[in-house]
């Protein structure tokens, strides 16, 4: 099986292609610089993702607060971590940086308020 990703771990873009059986990968190539193999390794094996996106607030002038994943989560949990957060209510007042939900779905992430 060959996969294309396109780099975006610096400006050049670089086109790579992984070749692989299964989860083993065989052949990396198009990559300008080493920083390449390493990215689309990660996105071939367990990709990630920062979430964003709001939880409801009580008590407070605007519905809504945004918040954000302190660190990136397993792709593949994206969806549930939306679902936990959709049935998520903060009590105001609420600062930048409160942990909404600590270590959601046991991914060692936590939900934080980016904005307030």
């Amino acid at each position: 099986m060959q996969k294309t990703f396109t780099c975006i771990i610096c400006p050049i873009g670089c086109e790579i292609t992984v070749t692989a059986t299964g989860d083993t990968i065989e052949k990396i190539e198009g990559n300008e610089c080493k920083r390449g193999i390493q990215y689309v390794t990660d996105e071939f094996l367990n990709p990630k993702r920062i979430l964003t996106t709001t939880v409801k607030i009580e008590g407070a002038s605007l519905p809504v607060a945004s918040v954000r994943s302190d660190k990136a989560l397993p792709k593949d949990k994206i969806f549930d971590c939306m679902e936990v957060l959709k049935k998520t209510k903060v009590k105001a007042p609420v600062k930048m940086g409160q942990v909404v939900v600590e270590n959601i779905l046991d991914t060692g992430v936590n939900i934080i308020i980016t904005r307030c």
